[in-house]
């Protein structure tokens, strides 16, 4: 009767560690997955930033050429 308990007890722990062994290869491929966002996260980040830096930089040559196109029209009305 010990032998069948025992054996009974063998099989729990062996299906505990198994258990125990899958989770840790699930959480290990979690962090891995976790890692590969935050990475992605980082690059579209700094792409963001570059897109909003050339976006600063586009309205600021807009606005140097409306004054440039300002002074000009001036110019011409002080022609005619």
């Amino acid at each position: 009767m010990s032998f069948e308990v025992l054996e009974q007890l063998e099989a729990k722990i062996q299906t505990a560690v198994d258990t125990i062994a899958l989770q840790q290869m699930e959480l290990d491929e979690l962090k891995e997955e976790k890692q590969q966002l935050l990475n992605q996260t980082e690059e579209k980040n700094a792409r963001i930033e570059e897109l909003e830096r050339q976006a600063q930089q586009v309205k600021q040559e807009h606005e140097a050429w409306q004054e440039r196109i300002r002074s000009l029209l001036g110019k011409m009305e002080d022609v005619e």
